[in-house]
């Protein structure tokens, strides 16, 4: 079984560990070949729930869905519907959605992408239109703003060298979910800085990047403190739960050297970075003064703060 590293802060407010759900996105494969294989792998009972949509039960991490990733899936079932779906089923990933999981749940998941791999399941890399990802669901530590505005605010200074250290698949370019946070945002979480107010930053968010297409997607957890306030201001559909939507934006199953686990490292840099109060500090002036008034280009800062943190032992991602 593959091992995860804890979080930095392991416990949430209760003392239990923090949890992480995970989804999935693959192509190459119908979805009851997906949903059977997840059941075999992990000792589960796999059902069809609907023409395009699987579950399996009992399994090593719990309850499993299986679906097709489109809006579709949601609407009253129909011949219209299905056949929407079956036309799809070349460019629309296949979806594995799990239960909150444990590290070691994170490890058992992480066995099942070689039956998948094996079976023939494809990555992001494996076709142009293939925009297949990967989300982790992180429950946050506490309630305390602190552990919202830290890591957001790690997250941001750290993005552009988190997206040089791994590309993004070109097909993943194509599309709005691969977009960074403007620089008007990390300049105005810089201000505000690691001690500013929850409440603070939801308002820069919303003023300053009202999108869920991010790599950093943290209006569901806003939503969680203030679900009202969230819907009032975003038509995406968001649904409130206290956690950090963090969106990879590739998932290489089909590639042998890929893993869950080394995605999850890259989540282990931001919550070890925003641990670090002199980290931040340094990171947050080596920001304001490589984009000074004006910013040409986001590589120049991805290098420089890839030398921050390999000074500081953070480098991997």
């Amino acid at each position: 079984m593959t091992a995860f590293p804890s979080l930095p802060q392991p416990m949430n407010a209760k003392g239990d560990p923090r949890l992480v759900g995970v989804e999935i996105e693959l192509g190459g494969l119908p979805v009851e070949q997906v949903a059977r294989l997840c059941a075999t792998t992990l000792d589960g009972t796999a059902s069809q729930v609907d023409s395009h949509i699987w579950r399996v039960e009992n399994s090593q991490i719990g309850e499993i869905d299986i679906y097709l990733d489109i809006f579709l899936r949601n609407s009253q079932q129909s011949k219209l519907r299905d056949l929407a779906l079956d036309l799809g089923r070349d460019v629309v990933p296949v979806e594995i959605v799990t239960e909150p999981l444990d590290m070691d749940g994170l490890g058992r998941l992480d066995d099942l992408r070689n039956a998948l791999r094996d079976a023939g399941a494809l990555g992001s890399g494996a076709g142009w239109f293939f925009g297949f990802g990967l989300h982790l669901n992180i429950e946050m530590a506490s309630e305390a703003d602190a552990d919202t505005v830290r890591p957001l605010l790690a997250y941001a200074l750290i993005e552009d060298w988190l997206r040089a250290a791994n590309p993004i698949d070109e097909s993943r370019r194509l599309l709005p979910f691969t977009d960074p946070y403007p620089i008007d945002f990390t300049r105005a979480l810089i201000k505000a800085g690691p001690g500013a107010s929850r409440d603070h930053v939801t308002g820069l968010y919303l003023e300053l990047t009202p999108s869920r297409n991010r790599g950093l997607d943290m209006l569901p957890l806003f939503a969680h403190f203030d679900e009202a306030r969230i819907r009032a201001a975003i038509t995406d559909k968001t649904s409130a739960r206290p956690t950090f939507h963090f969106r990879l934006p590739d998932c290489r199953i089909d590639e042998r050297g890929w893993c869950i686990a080394d995605e999850w490292q890259r989540w282990l840099t931001v919550e070890r970075a925003a641990a670090d109060t002199a980290l931040l500090t340094r990171l947050s002036q080596a920001w304001l003064d490589d984009h000074g008034l004006l910013t040409l280009s986001r590589q120049s800062w991805a290098t420089r703060a890839g030398r921050i943190l390999q000074s500081a032992g953070l480098d991997r991602a």
